[in-house]
């Protein structure tokens, strides 16, 4: 099975601008993104799609593999469909591997690459359990609930599900509840799919891509582990990592 990983990385963040090229210690974000990414021992090749040259270049100069795409993309699902197309091989998973996850585990991306061994898998992503005193209610983090079958059945910013008659504090000793790791594995004709879907009711509502395609009848495979990479969405996110890691 050949896999390949996917980063988006655009200048252009709202929070954030540059987000891609902010130093961490000797490094710039993309470059640890990249490097940790090519660890994985299920990756074929590894590759950055981006529409900023000093980006590419930023890649390019540690010997890394960049893939042009257009400023107009909504979504980093959008621009990793445009940059798949450039590519001459065909490959049977493509990981999207967010390009704000400077500590992204290998363990993670092999983790979805082996969700496809099952042939009736189209689309993968992550779950963890969360632990005793973890914010449940973080409405920066999301919450998803699962069937009998790993197969996601909602994603919220809300804490789900709602534990009925019970106080809040006591909620995670009635049911499990999951957050839901950002990273996702598609086959390449089910991405091609995804990216020709209009935006749907759900996810206007809560800000969430993958309800789309859960509203319009794609299964998306949970795989369970036991951690969570450190996303940064903003400079504060930046600093308090470097104060975790001096």
């Amino acid at each position: 099975m050949k896999t390949i990983v996917i980063i988006p990385a655009r200048y252009a963040s709202t929070r954030f601008p540059g987000k891609p090229l902010a130093m961490i210690h000797d490094k710039p974000m993309i470059q640890w993104v990249y490097e940790n990414s090519l660890k994985a021992a299920s990756v074929s090749k590894v590759y950055v799609a981006t529409d900023d040259d000093r980006i590419a270049k930023v890649v390019q100069s540690i010997g890394g593999e960049v893939l042009m795409t257009s400023s107009d993309h909504p979504s980093g699902t959008d621009r990793i469909y445009e940059a798949y197309t450039q590519l001459s091989d065909e490959y049977d998973v493509i990981i999207n591997v967010q390009g704000d996850e400077p500590y992204v585990e290998p363990e993670h991306i092999d983790l979805l690459a082996q969700c496809f061994m099952d042939s009736k898998v189209n689309i993968a992503t992550l779950i963890k359990e969360y632990q005793d005193g973890e914010d449940i209610f973080d409405e920066n983090k999301i919450r998803v609930v699962i069937n009998k079958l790993g197969k996601a059945m909602y994603f919220s910013r809300s804490a789900i599900p709602f534990v009925k008659n019970t106080d809040k504090a006591k909620w995670q000793s009635k049911v499990p509840i999951y957050q839901h790791i950002g990273m996702y594995a598609y086959r390449p004709s089910i991405l091609k799919k995804l990216t020709s879907l209009e935006p749907s009711p759900l996810e206007l509502a809560e800000r969430l891509e993958q309800l789309r395609w859960l509203e319009n009848g794609y299964d998306i495979h949970t795989a369970l582990t036991q951690s969570e990479a450190f996303s940064i969405d903003t400079p504060e996110d930046l600093e308090r990592l470097l104060r975790l890691n001096k």
